[in-house]
């Protein structure tokens, strides 16, 4: 069974699936992309597809970016001229999918508004940044980048492969009508707090999101009143089509939320407006599991392992993901990059475990449950075939604290490999690997902080 974001309000609605032997033709992939045009055959892995029982010496095969096949080796047959990959006592699994991540020089709204839905965070990202080389080291091969959460809503995010790349087009995730594929990134409680024109209280907050919704709605209602009529047709406003889109339920809205009562309120305007909704970070969610359950609302979780941060944090707990593992909530994991490495992803699942969660739940909340909270999920996050061969190979359990992420592969070709001298200095972060990379702080203030550098 496979579950999957629909348009109806919050809803996660169940569907079968079989899997596939052809490509399937609903996405495509960025048109610079080189092709793999020579069948790869990686054998004698332990492969674990998410989808179904972990295979002992199993087999994958995948050609021109897309797999074939997965599964024993008997029951894979390895076509003639296909180059053969002995990964025998290795581990392989899919792309790890980061639903919420803010590598590559991120710069979005400023401090003109509290809402800037027109802004469009993939106008400031530089693909030669060296985060995407800590992403490919830590595993992931799929991320959804936003702005950040000092806004009420500050942009639109975007859908990338970390694809090795010359200019930011060649990572996007194109839809069926070769479109970039992004969500929109909302935030309440205390980050989008401050002087006027910033809400100063909860109430505002929730109060100029309620009006921006409204504003959308008669806009949408102008445009079909106008129909083929230029001169009916209201001004061109690309915040409000952004803001219709996620209304209509083409882009899902990403949704910054702590406290247990800002979750509500979100659900609250979730069930008003009828947008989809994805809740990010939910520290207090298990103090309102059920009610996110009704909602059926997907929460993108993050565990930190170290104290500080902000006081809506405060009671942020491990427990959190077994606690709405079993109120039937769809988990996935995040980075926050910064907030947690890239390189060290994979300890989030292992604390989920840890607390109670299962085995199965943390492996999806790491791949398919990321892929299904970004309308991905026919397309990458398992091993099956006609799915995107995006893959990495481990050196052991994904959850041990001594595996290392050996390689990385994106659509069949190789982008990371800990072999590499190259690769491994990102991997390992040693001299030179970060120089043009400065820590995310959504409280720091980076001038303040090189004056008493100098001092």
């Amino acid at each position: 069974m496979r579950l999957s974001l629909t348009k109806e309000p919050g809803l996660v609605r169940s569907s079968f699936t079989r899997p596939v032997l052809v490509a399937l033709g609903v996405f495509a992939a960025s048109p610079t992309v080189p092709a793999q045009e020579e069948p790869l055959a990686f054998t004698g892995a332990h492969l674990i597809p998410i989808v179904g029982e972990p295979i002992d010496g199993g087999t994958l095969l995948v050609h021109k970016g897309r797999i074939l096949a997965a599964g024993a080796a008997d029951a894979v047959p390895i076509p003639a001229g296909a180059r053969t990959i002995d990964v025998a006592g290795k581990t392989l699994m899919p792309g790890l999918v980061d639903t919420h991540s803010h590598i590559g020089g991120i710069g979005g709204a400023d401090a003109s508004g509290p809402l800037q839905p027109d802004v469009r965070i993939h106008d400031s990202l530089n693909v030669r940044d060296s985060g995407f080389m800590r992403v490919r080291a830590g595993g992931l091969t799929t991320l959804n980048i936003m702005p950040g959460s000092g806004h009420l809503l500050s942009g639109q995010t975007i859908y990338v492969k970390v694809r090795k790349a010359g200019k930011i087009e060649d990572m996007f995730i194109l839809d069926a009508g070769q479109r970039p594929m992004g969500g929109i990134k909302m935030a309440n409680g205390t980050n989008p707090q401050g002087e006027p024109p910033f809400p100063g209280t909860r109430g505002k907050a929730a109060a100029l999101v309620r009006q921006q919704f409204i504003k959308a709605l008669e806009y949408r209602d102008k445009l079909e009143r106008a129909g083929d009529d230029p001169d009916k047709r209201p001004a061109r406003d690309i915040g409000l089509e952004a803001v219709v889109e996620a209304l209509d339920g083409r882009r899902i809205v990403h949704h910054h939320t702590h406290r247990a009562d800002d979750i509500i309120t979100v659900l609250r305007l979730q069930q008003e407006f009828g947008f989809r909704v994805v809740l990010h970070h939910v520290s207090e969610a298990w103090k309102v599991a059920d009610e996110i359950a009704k909602a059926r609302a997907p929460c993108s979780v993050i565990l930190v392992d170290s104290p500080g941060g902000k006081l809506e944090a405060a009671e942020l707990i491990f427990d959190t993901a077994p606690i709405l593992e079993r109120a039937g909530v769809l988990i996935a994991f995040h980075t926050d990059d910064w907030i947690t490495d890239s390189r060290l992803w994979f300890r989030m699942a292992a604390f989920g475990v840890r607390a109670g969660m299962s085995r199965k739940a943390a492996l999806e909340a790491l791949t398919l449950n990321g892929a299904r909270m970004l309308d991905l999920d026919q397309r990458i996050g398992s091993l099956e075939a006609g799915k995107d061969a995006d893959f990495i190979v481990l050196s052991g359990d994904p959850l041990s604290v001594y595996t290392k992420v050996e390689q990385t592969w994106i659509e069949g070709m190789k982008v990371f490999d800990r072999s590499d001298e190259k690769d491994r200095l990102y991997a390992t972060g040693g001299f030179g690997a970060g120089h043009d990379q400065e820590p995310y702080f959504c409280c720091f203030d980076h001038d303040q902080a090189v004056q008493g550098e100098e001092h």
